[in-house]
């Protein structure tokens, strides 16, 4: 769906229109767009939007309207945005959050609201563990999956020694935890960064002085762009394998050109990913806005249709929501990933894939090339510590 027109609020939120009628299904689409992340909540929005108009509009067969929020990677302002969508608005699910901060500040409202968040990025470990709830549901990855397949792969290549990298927060804490679960070798150096920091220069000094067998980062959105081109202008390329989670993909791969070049990144989803579904979005999402689609683009696809799939149990009513999260967890949701189960605490079990960063048939564009599956059926480790059964 898309927009058309912004209401200057000063919570600051954006209402595509629709058709508005009595049991108008409202979605909630909180996203970071402004900033160093405001091209994964681009992609957020764009895979929202897209999923919507493929459904005709309509959410469980009733009309549908999506709600846009940006929480400026602020858990603060993404809390206040949340509030108003769920009290002014009236909005029966929420789904986007990039920041697994954010998503750790909006996810009590949402339950106290007695609404469901259908997450399309961040996957805090308390969220899939002791946090878990019945109203929350995840179409993306719980954090420390990603880095887990890394790990695994790269302690398979009987690599020895490594530096690890992350901005210090929630998300960074995750993944980092995650990479060392399953990777057996030394840990050089573990370099917790300023969430805003631009320059790598002193932490890039220090990798080259103890000289790693490899580098494993998290840095999602602009701050990849930062890190990864500077390790290539640091003369680090080539040199020192670099290894990622979410940090070289679709949405810094056009700034990032040849500095990605010979990297290696680990994910759940790519646009290369072979079956019909998937196929289908990524021609309609490049016909539609002219770029290549990432997971986060993915995900949020997944998300609206996840929702139409649970609220085709209740005709696209949304007035009882026992019957919508039993809808939710029985859907039959053909995936753009494929096969789509959740696991007991609603997260997404899948396949993890090793990708090398490499220029497509020739050109200059940079892909991911999908290298082998690392992990299948790949279930997250937090799901023991959830209370649902």
């Amino acid at each position: 769906m898309k927009v058309v027109g912004a209401l200057a609020l000063s919570l600051g939120y954006l209402i595509a229109p629709a058709a508005h009628a009595a049991e108008t299904v409202k979605v909630g689409l909180v996203t970071t767009l402004s900033g160093p992340g405001g091209v994964m909540g681009r992609h957020h929005k764009d895979g929202a939007d897209l999923a919507l108009e493929e459904l005709g509009g309509k959410l469980g067969g009733a009309p549908a309207e999506i709600l846009y929020g940006d929480d400026q990677q602020k858990p603060d302002v993404g809390r206040q945005v949340v509030d108003g969508m769920l009290k002014r608005d009236k909005v029966k699910f929420i789904t986007g959050i990039v920041f697994s901060n954010v998503l750790l500040a909006v996810q009590k409202p949402i339950i106290n609201a007695g609404a469901i968040l259908v997450a399309a990025s961040g996957g805090p470990s308390e969220t899939a563990g002791e946090q878990c709830s019945p109203n929350i549901f995840s179409t993306s990855w719980q954090n420390d999956q990603a880095p887990e397949a890394m790990g695994a792969y790269m302690r398979d290549q009987k690599i020895s020694d490594v530096v690890i990298m992350a901005p210090n927060y929630a998300a960074g804490k995750d993944m980092l935890a995650g990479f060392k679960r399953n990777f057996d070798g030394k840990i050089l150096a573990e370099i917790y960064t300023n969430f805003t920091q631009a320059d790598y220069q002193s932490e890039l000094s220090q990798i080259r002085s103890l000289n790693p067998k490899a580098v494993f980062v998290f840095y999602p959105g602009g701050l990849g762009i930062q890190f990864v081109k500077q390790y290539a202008q640091t003369g680090l390329q080539g040199k020192i394998p670099l290894f990622s989670v979410y940090t070289q993909n679709e949405t810094t791969l056009p700034a990032l050109g040849a500095a990605a070049d010979g990297n290696f990144e680990a994910g759940f989803w790519s646009p290369d990913v072979k079956n019909p579904v998937n196929e289908a979005f990524v021609a309609a999402f490049q016909k539609k806005y002219g770029y290549v689609p990432s997971e986060y683009a993915a995900a949020s696809y997944d998300a609206i249709r996840l929702i139409d799939s649970g609220l085709k149990a209740t005709g696209g009513a949304t007035t009882d929501t026992a019957a919508i999260i039993r809808g939710l967890e029985t859907a039959e949701l053909k995936s753009v990933r494929g096969a789509f189960k959740l696991n007991t605490n609603h997260f997404p079990v899948q396949d993890f894939y090793l990708f090398k960063l490499a220029k497509r048939d020739g050109t200059d564009t940079m892909y991911r090339k999908m290298e082998r599956v690392i992990l299948p059926a790949h279930a997250d480790f937090y799901a023991k510590n959830c209370s649902m059964k």
